[in-house]
């Protein structure tokens, strides 16, 4: 199973990045981890609503004039280097 999966969500008032974690333990960690990027807004977790979802999701909001399709593939490269760093340290 993948320690995590992210969706772009286009909503019609703020287009954002949905990243449900296999390990539901790690959404403040993951949180955290990704507040270090400027091009962010506001990320907060929410309660997944929906079949097959996790029961909540970490939800990115991104600055305006952000390219969220980028964003996207910088968030999914930071947390793959993230798990691979977390699973040498174990």
């Amino acid at each position: 199973m993948l320690p995590f999966r992210s969706e772009i969500r286009n909503s019609p008032t703020q287009p954002t990045i949905k990243i449900f974690l296999s390990d539901e333990s790690l959404d403040e960690r993951i949180k955290k981890h990704l507040e270090h990027f400027k091009e962010i807004e506001t990320i907060e977790i929410r309660e997944s609503i929906g079949r097959n979802r996790v029961g909540e999701n970490i939800t990115v909001f991104l600055k305006e004039g952000t390219d969220i399709n980028k964003m996207k593939a910088s968030i999914d490269s930071s947390l793959w280097w993230y798990f691979e760093e977390d699973m040498v340290d174990e």
